[in-house]
């Protein structure tokens, strides 16, 4: 056409910057994506294309991914059953007693007040405290400050053999309602309250071969 002239010897570097001058117009610029519209295309891209991934060496693709996970998850809940929940040793390492000092009679009244409202977490702290300040009452332990549940259930286990190992289990489940987030139950409840029952029956061990500073002189 008469009078338009059209560049046709133009270097590579030069189209370049013309394409950026062009690109960087207004009227482009309002329609590209943001930076944060991009960062978040980019992450869903890389989670898709995992996903993909995964389901191309998974038996029966996408279905067998989720059917995969769902045994993960089966199988991580059944182990947290079998082990009991996660605690911290810091926290584990409390003493059992704390306040005012109180008698077994108390702490009983206390978890009998805990169950009667449905509490079962408080009902077993307070039932176990109640079973180790019993012993310590009858002066088959000493009255040991800062000694933790599981302190106290093996000092108790040496001195009282035949609720040893009940003991232990009694201590196990302190830990885990007080520090472990377990809310306790009515059976646990239950199995303290027979165990009361039972350390009050039971008669001391004379082995010397017991924790020799858990037991207190006989009066």
């Amino acid at each position: 056409m008469p009078g338009l002239k059209v560049p046709i010897d133009i270097s590579r570097d030069a189209a370049a910057d013309a394409a950026r001058r062009e690109l960087s117009k207004a009227v482009y610029a309002a329609g590209r994506p943001s930076l944060e519209q991009r960062i978040i295309r980019w992450m869903v891209d890389k989670i898709f294309t995992a996903l993909s991934d995964a389901a191309s060496v998974v038996p029966g693709g996408a279905v067998g991914l989720v059917a995969l996970a769902i045994l993960v998850i089966v199988v991580v809940v059944v182990l947290v059953r079998r082990t009991g929940p996660l605690r911290t040793t810091a926290t584990a390492d409390a003493p059992l007693f704390a306040g005012r000092p109180r008698s077994a009679r108390e702490y009983r009244a206390a978890a009998d007040t805990a169950a009667a409202a449905g509490a079962w977490g408080e009902a077993v702290r307070q039932r176990f405290r109640a079973i180790v300040r019993s012993i310590e009452e009858r002066d088959i332990l000493d009255d040991r400050p800062g000694r933790t549940a599981a302190e106290a259930a093996t000092a108790a286990a040496a001195a009282l053999p035949a609720c040893a190992d009940r003991l232990r289990a009694a201590a196990q489940a302190f830990d885990d309602v007080a520090y472990g987030g377990d809310p306790g139950s009515p059976h646990t409840d239950a199995e303290l309250r027979d165990l009361d029952r039972a350390v009050a029956a039971a008669r001391p061990s004379l082995d010397p071969a017991g924790d020799a500073g858990a037991l207190a002189p006989l009066r």
